[in-house]
């Protein structure tokens, strides 16, 4: 095996890799084998149901293409994969793997492929080939924790395993047993019972991984196409059958840890959990693309990406990650002069936040790296995008009439009853308070850039600010309402005023710090948080943003619930459907690692000039 890929990507922009196998070859007479896949689901993993399939390859020596994919290249259907349901949302397919199939090994030099057919050459591609920026990803065996047999009340015998911690990627077994027997494969990322090492494999997160292997009656491999994010395996075994190795192949993108935890955190156990916590997430879960999770979506969201995106950078001093997010965002205007939600597939999404915080994204990786020529590079994107907003959703200086779904704060739970109708799928028609204050923190990134490349303004801040605060500040109260037409004040709606900036007098920054102390972050999620402990940050509020890290309802709770990943929500039960390995809460790392003065917003008021 050498390597797998390209990353996702749209047709019109797809990435080739470019891979050094000198290593892999040997004298004499060598064979070139790839498995192409072609899934068919319309889903957030990739661009799929258009019936773009087959596979292109040079091998170059010396400078000298001496092997080219053609209709030389012999092909045949893989029979030892049978697809037994569909898992995720429509995510992908569990796999009965065949070990009899005439096609196990087919990798092989001496495989007997007489009665396979030729490739056909497809006349019409509509590809557009490109360099993938990104690397390939790397790929790590991972030993078991802890391996043990018991019999189940049919009396057949079941093994267990723990690896130890959540990671993604395939098992790895070798065994013999009767042929046409059949070994029930169970993953999890949990357990039910501790006691009886019962594996829950109808997992929170809406995914039954539940798969079979079929023996041949010699010494058999699995072979699993697809991966999985888990933990533990339960393998019902059928009388007689033997496994003589376990294992977990990790994939991973390539990950050089760069930065260290505080100073000031250092020798406090619980920040230094936290701090493994997040970077085990982040080494481990980052695959081609920075998904939300790895098993329900898979999905390349921009929002949640921003987030990880940027915390990858910060870890590594790698910005490939960050690079793709943004290129591929802007790429998507072809789909919507708004961009896309969910990146690089099929699924059509719109969130109404997620593009906005793109823009701060772009800025954040400018301060970090100072490359003014990337930065100049996406400055026509920047205001494209602000202009598809002002031109559709600006009505008299504040957004409203939105066709995009508002997501506010997720899950929706946390939104601390937000008075505004934000059901997806329906035109949010009501002026309210959060995605106005995206907006206004969108325009002075904009300026900021503008500023920084000697371009003149994007837009003048001051007009659209008092126009904020006009239409949603209560002077009487100091706090924001939720909307022109509610006189609800949320933590929410108050939050993200606060973390941009936005702050109208003295009694509204007092009110906030009074109640940030009171709600802490328990109340907020997913997208709430962030924005929190960097105005902290930004503030010098260090004591405040440590106590909030610690907070006992945050991580830490993650962590006495056995969490080797970052959840989905503060806890297992906190939502409808919690992934176990999600992402974006290993933005922690951002506010425990050193970093030399950066500060990701600017407390402020718009109003103050540079």
């Amino acid at each position: 095996f050498v390597s797998q890929g390209p990353a996702p990507a749209y047709p019109q922009r797809m990435g080739y890799l470019t891979i050094d196998v000198t290593d892999f070859l040997t004298e004499g007479e060598n064979t070139l084998s790839a498995h192409t896949y072609y899934q068919g689901l319309i889903n957030r993993v990739w661009v799929s149901g258009d019936v773009r399939h087959g596979f292109l390859c040079d091998l170059e020596a010396d400078g000298e293409v001496i092997v080219s994919s053609d209709e030389s290249f012999l092909t045949h259907p893989h029979t030892g994969y049978s697809e037994i349901g569909v898992t995720g949302y429509d995510t992908q397919f569990l796999e009965d793997y065949d070990s009899a199939a005439p096609e196990v090994g087919f990798e092989r030099s001496d495989f007997d492929d007489r009665y396979w057919n030729h490739a056909s050459k497809r006349e019409y591609v509509d590809y557009g080939l490109f360099p993938q920026e990104t690397k390939p990803l790397v790929f790590e065996s991972i030993s078991p924790a802890e391996v043990s047999a018991r019999k189940l009340a049919d009396g057949k015998t079941a093994l267990f395993v723990d690896f130890g911690k959540c990671f993604v990627g395939y098992l790895l077994l070798r065994g013999k047993g009767t042929a046409g027997d059949r070994v029930i494969i169970r993953c999890a990322q949990e357990l039910k019972e501790e006691q009886e090492q019962t594996i829950r494999y109808e997992m929170r997160c809406n995914c039954r991984y539940e798969e079979g292997w079929i023996l041949s009656g010699k010494e058999d491999e699995l072979d699993w196409f697809d991966y999985k994010a888990f933990r533990y395996a339960q393998l019902i075994l059928p009388e007689g059958c033997e496994i003589t190795d376990i294992a977990l192949l990790a994939r991973h993108y390539p990950f050089t840890l760069n930065a260290s935890l505080k100073s000031a955190y250092r020798g406090d156990p619980e920040l230094e959990k936290i701090w493994e916590l997040c970077l085990h997430t982040q080494k481990y879960g980052t695959q081609e693309v920075l998904q939300d999770c790895m098993e329900r979506e898979k999905g390349f969201y921009v929002g949640d990406g921003c987030y990880t995106s940027l915390t990858h950078l910060l870890l590594t001093g790698d910005d490939s990650l960050v690079r793709k997010l943004i290129d591929d965002a802007f790429f998507s205007s072809f789909i919507t002069p708004g961009t896309m939600t969910c990146l690089d597939c099929s699924f059509m999404q719109e969130i109404a936040e997620f593009p906005l915080i793109l823009i701060s994204l772009i800025l954040w990786h400018y301060r970090i790296t100072g490359d003014q020529g990337y930065l100049r590079q996406n400055y026509t994107g920047v205001k494209n995008l602000l202009d598809a907003y002002t031109q559709s959703y600006l009505h008299d200086g504040l957004i409203s009439g939105l066709d995009k779904w508002c997501v506010v704060e997720w899950p929706d739970n946390f939104r601390d009853g937000y008075d505004v109708d934000l059901t997806a799928g329906k035109v949010c028609e009501e002026v309210h308070v959060v995605i106005n204050a995206y907006y206004l923190e969108a325009i002075r990134c904009a300026n900021e850039i503008s500023h920084i490349l000697g371009e003149p303004l994007y837009q003048e801040e001051q007009p659209l600010l008092q126009k904020f605060y006009g239409a949603f500040y209560d002077s009487e109260r100091h706090l924001f309402r939720d909307s022109t037409t509610s006189g609800h004040v949320s933590y929410v709606g108050n939050l993200f005023p606060f973390a941009f900036g936005l702050i109208p007098d003295g009694e509204f920054e007092q009110n906030m710090m009074e109640m940030i102390r009171k709600r802490g972050i328990e109340s907020l999620s997913l997208f709430g948080t962030f924005p929190l402990l960097g105005a902290l940050e930004g503030r010098g509020e260090e004591d405040l943003m440590r106590s909030l890290l610690q907070s006992p309802g945050a991580w830490l709770k993650m962590l006495s619930q056995g969490a080797t990943t970052t959840f989905e929500s503060w806890g297992k039960e906190s939502k409808w459907n919690t992934s176990l390995f999600h992402m974006t809460f290993s933005y922690a790392a951002v506010f425990l690692a050193e970093k030399d003065g950066l500060r990701l917003y600017k407390q402020k008021p718009l109003s103050e000039k540079e």
